[in-house]
Protein backbone atom coordinates (compact mmCIF):
# COMPACT_ATOMS: atom_id res chain seq x y z
CA UNK A 1 0.00 0.00 0.00
CA UNK A 2 1.42 3.37 -1.06
CA UNK A 3 1.17 6.27 1.37
CA UNK A 4 1.43 9.87 0.26
CA UNK A 5 3.88 11.86 2.33
CA UNK A 6 3.41 15.59 2.57
CA UNK A 7 6.29 17.57 1.08
CA UNK A 8 8.77 19.09 3.50
CA UNK A 9 9.21 22.83 3.54
CA UNK A 10 12.56 24.34 2.70
CA UNK A 11 14.18 26.54 5.37
CA UNK A 12 13.22 29.72 3.49
CA UNK A 13 9.58 28.56 3.43
CA UNK A 14 9.30 27.92 7.16
CA UNK A 15 11.23 31.10 7.91
CA UNK A 16 8.63 33.01 5.86
CA UNK A 17 5.78 31.26 7.70
CA UNK A 18 7.25 32.28 11.09
CA UNK A 19 7.70 35.86 9.87
CA UNK A 20 4.20 36.19 8.37
CA UNK A 21 2.12 34.64 11.15
CA UNK A 22 1.63 35.86 14.72
CA UNK A 23 -0.42 33.11 16.39
CA UNK A 24 1.05 29.81 17.49
CA UNK A 25 0.48 26.96 19.87
CA UNK A 26 3.01 25.92 22.46
CA UNK A 27 3.09 22.33 23.70
CA UNK A 28 4.36 21.91 27.25
CA UNK A 29 5.09 18.69 29.09
CA UNK A 30 2.02 18.31 31.26
CA UNK A 31 1.40 16.02 34.20
CA UNK A 32 -0.30 13.13 32.40
CA UNK A 33 -0.65 14.55 28.89
CA UNK A 34 0.97 17.30 26.85
CA UNK A 35 -0.56 20.70 27.53
CA UNK A 36 -1.11 22.94 24.50
CA UNK A 37 -1.86 26.65 24.76
CA UNK A 38 -2.35 29.33 22.07
CA UNK A 39 -0.05 32.36 22.12
CA UNK A 40 0.52 35.55 20.19
CA UNK A 41 4.16 35.91 19.27
CA UNK A 42 6.57 38.40 17.78
CA UNK A 43 9.68 37.54 15.82
CA UNK A 44 12.72 39.79 15.64
CA UNK A 45 14.35 37.94 12.74
CA UNK A 46 16.26 35.62 15.06
CA UNK A 47 14.11 34.79 18.10
CA UNK A 48 10.43 34.33 18.84
CA UNK A 49 8.99 36.05 21.92
CA UNK A 50 5.78 35.48 23.82
CA UNK A 51 3.88 37.32 26.54
CA UNK A 52 2.54 34.95 29.16
CA UNK A 53 0.09 35.81 31.88
CA UNK A 54 1.58 35.16 35.29
CA UNK A 55 -1.10 32.61 36.18
CA UNK A 56 -2.37 29.31 34.81
CA UNK A 57 -1.06 25.82 34.24
CA UNK A 58 1.33 26.91 31.51
CA UNK A 59 3.36 28.88 34.05
CA UNK A 60 3.85 25.85 36.29
CA UNK A 61 4.63 23.60 33.31
CA UNK A 62 7.19 26.17 32.10
CA UNK A 63 8.80 26.25 35.55
CA UNK A 64 8.84 22.43 35.76
CA UNK A 65 10.25 21.88 32.28
CA UNK A 66 11.00 24.73 29.86
CA UNK A 67 11.42 22.37 26.88
CA UNK A 68 8.54 22.99 24.49
CA UNK A 69 7.46 22.64 20.90
CA UNK A 70 6.04 25.71 19.14
CA UNK A 71 3.68 25.06 16.23
CA UNK A 72 2.70 27.63 13.60
CA UNK A 73 0.28 26.98 10.78
CA UNK A 74 -1.41 28.60 7.84
CA UNK A 75 -4.47 27.41 5.93
CA UNK A 76 -6.32 28.77 2.92
CA UNK A 77 -10.07 29.03 3.62
CA UNK A 78 -10.86 25.98 1.46
CA UNK A 79 -7.81 23.99 2.67
CA UNK A 80 -6.42 23.79 -0.87
CA UNK A 81 -3.14 25.10 0.54
CA UNK A 82 -1.75 24.67 4.01
CA UNK A 83 1.53 24.53 5.83
CA UNK A 84 2.81 24.12 9.33
CA UNK A 85 6.09 24.17 11.16
CA UNK A 86 7.03 22.65 14.51
CA UNK A 87 9.93 24.27 16.35
CA UNK A 88 11.28 22.26 19.29
CA UNK A 89 13.28 24.35 21.74
CA UNK A 90 13.38 25.79 25.22
CA UNK A 91 11.70 28.82 26.74
CA UNK A 92 13.60 31.25 28.91
CA UNK A 93 12.19 34.20 30.82
CA UNK A 94 13.63 37.53 29.71
CA UNK A 95 14.83 39.47 32.75
CA UNK A 96 16.67 42.37 31.10
CA UNK A 97 14.49 45.48 31.46
CA UNK A 98 15.54 47.01 28.11
CA UNK A 99 14.94 43.76 26.23
CA UNK A 100 11.53 43.29 27.87
CA UNK A 101 10.56 46.85 26.90
CA UNK A 102 11.67 46.27 23.30
CA UNK A 103 9.66 43.04 23.07
CA UNK A 104 6.59 44.70 24.59
CA UNK A 105 6.93 47.50 22.01
CA UNK A 106 6.95 44.83 19.27
CA UNK A 107 3.68 43.47 20.68
CA UNK A 108 2.12 46.95 20.70
CA UNK A 109 3.16 47.42 17.05
CA UNK A 110 1.80 43.97 16.14
CA UNK A 111 -1.58 44.58 17.77
CA UNK A 112 -1.92 48.04 16.21
CA UNK A 113 -0.47 47.05 12.83
CA UNK A 114 -2.79 44.04 12.42
CA UNK A 115 -5.73 46.01 13.90
CA UNK A 116 -6.36 43.19 16.36
CA UNK A 117 -9.38 43.38 18.60
CA UNK A 118 -8.90 44.96 22.02
CA UNK A 119 -10.12 41.61 23.37
CA UNK A 120 -6.63 40.24 22.71
CA UNK A 121 -5.47 42.16 25.77
CA UNK A 122 -7.46 39.78 27.97
CA UNK A 123 -5.15 36.94 26.87
CA UNK A 124 -2.23 39.06 28.08
CA UNK A 125 -3.54 39.81 31.57
CA UNK A 126 -5.20 43.15 30.81
CA UNK A 127 -8.74 44.43 30.43
CA UNK A 128 -9.94 44.91 26.84
CA UNK A 129 -10.96 48.53 27.53
CA UNK A 130 -7.36 49.49 28.39
CA UNK A 131 -5.19 51.12 25.71
CA UNK A 132 -2.75 48.69 24.08
CA UNK A 133 0.14 50.76 25.47
CA UNK A 134 -0.69 49.29 28.88
CA UNK A 135 1.57 46.42 27.80
CA UNK A 136 4.49 48.84 28.20
CA UNK A 137 3.44 50.29 31.54
CA UNK A 138 2.23 47.37 33.63
CA UNK A 139 4.05 44.06 33.79
CA UNK A 140 1.05 41.78 34.19
CA UNK A 141 2.73 39.30 31.85
CA UNK A 142 6.11 37.64 31.60
CA UNK A 143 8.27 37.83 28.48
CA UNK A 144 9.41 34.43 27.23
CA UNK A 145 11.95 33.78 24.48
CA UNK A 146 12.32 30.59 22.44
CA UNK A 147 15.94 29.44 22.34
CA UNK A 148 17.84 26.28 21.43
CA UNK A 149 16.01 25.64 18.18
CA UNK A 150 18.17 23.56 15.84
CA UNK A 151 17.40 23.79 12.12
CA UNK A 152 17.83 20.05 11.68
CA UNK A 153 15.10 19.40 14.28
CA UNK A 154 12.51 21.74 12.74
CA UNK A 155 9.65 19.99 10.97
CA UNK A 156 7.93 22.00 8.27
CA UNK A 157 5.33 20.38 6.03
CA UNK A 158 3.09 21.76 3.33
CA UNK A 159 0.26 20.71 1.06
CA UNK A 160 1.09 19.18 -2.28
CA UNK A 161 1.61 21.78 -4.99
CA UNK A 162 -1.15 21.59 -7.66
Amino acid sequence: MDIFKMPRMEKAEFDRLVEEQYICRIAFKGEKHPYIAPFLYVFDGKFMYFLSTKYGRKVQYFRDNPRVCVEIEHYSPDLSAFSFVALPGRLIEVDDADRKWAVREMFVRLIKGKALSPNVLSALGHFPHEPVEVLLEAEKSSVWQLVGVKVEEILGLKSHAP
